[in-house]
């Protein structure tokens, strides 16, 4: 009886646990191991690009392909953009040098109005004229620091480009639709025509004489209808008789003709 006591267990203390417990469920799920470094555990690798499917092959060349054409398209713009920059601060003055040169347009006409003659009797005239032509010369001057020139029309071949035809001048000297006066001056702005020069355009009386001019030396055999009522003329001393007078003995008739 008193071994029996022994091994009963007093109040409040527990029982003795299994010397072996079962294994866990997670211990069960990764075959006996808590790290996971079994023989089936581990990452599995990505598949390469080049083993994926067929369409997801061509999808991955579609977007590249609209990457690249959007990546184009941003520099595209970009350099438009710059460009469009650089013109606005370029011709932004446009407006204010047309006024301007309507300003030096009045100086010169006023100028021109004024003959040495008139300076040289007129000592006040001849100091406003020479006012007038040092703020011309200043006017020019600043037009020119911003990019502003002067067309050269005089004497050169007309440009549709540059120059606006007002009238023709009939001169045999110069070839045609050279400009031999210029009524009123033309400008360029950084390049860009900002008014063109208004000219008069020569004709060019020598083009009508190189065309005649062959005519006349063409030989009449190549016109045989023409040829047919042109007779020789009487050499001196011969008569000036019929087709049977004596100017027909010593007469020479191209047989050509």
């Amino acid at each position: 009886m008193t071994e029996e006591k022994d091994q009963v267990p007093a109040a409040g203390e527990p029982k003795n646990a299994p010397e072996e417990e079962a294994g866990s469920p997670d211990d069960a799920a990764t075959g006996g191991s808590g790290d996971g470094s079994g023989d089936g555990s581990g990452d599995v690798p990505a598949p390469a690009v080049e083993d994926a499917p067929p369409d997801h092959q061509a999808r991955a060349a579609e977007l590249n392909d609209q990457l690249l054409r959007a990546v184009a398209e941003l520099q595209n713009y970009r350099r438009r953009a710059e460009k469009e920059r650089q013109d606005t601060a370029k011709f932004a003055i446009a407006g204010f040098a047309r006024d301007c040169l309507t300003v030096l347009d009045n100086l010169r006409r006023g100028l021109d109005s004024v003959s040495a003659e008139d300076r040289d009797g007129n000592p006040a005239l001849a100091a406003l004229a020479a006012g007038m032509e040092l703020t011309e010369r200043e006017l020019i001057a600043a037009l020119e620091r911003h990019g502003i020139e002067k067309v050269d029309a005089l004497g050169a071949p007309f440009d549709y480009d540059r120059h606006q035809a007002m009238f023709e001048i009939d001169d045999p000297t110069r070839p045609p639709g050279t400009v031999v006066e210029v009524v009123q001056p033309g400008y360029l702005l950084n390049g860009r025509l900002l008014r063109p020069a208004m000219v008069g355009v020569a004709k060019g009386g020598a083009k009508a004489e190189t065309i005649q001019a062959p005519i006349a030396n063409q030989d009449l055999a190549a016109m045989p209808d023409q040829a047919a009522d042109v007779k020789p003329a009487p050499r001196a001393g011969d008569g000036a008789g019929g087709d049977n007078g004596p100017g027909e003995a010593d007469g020479h008739v191209d047989t050509k003709a």
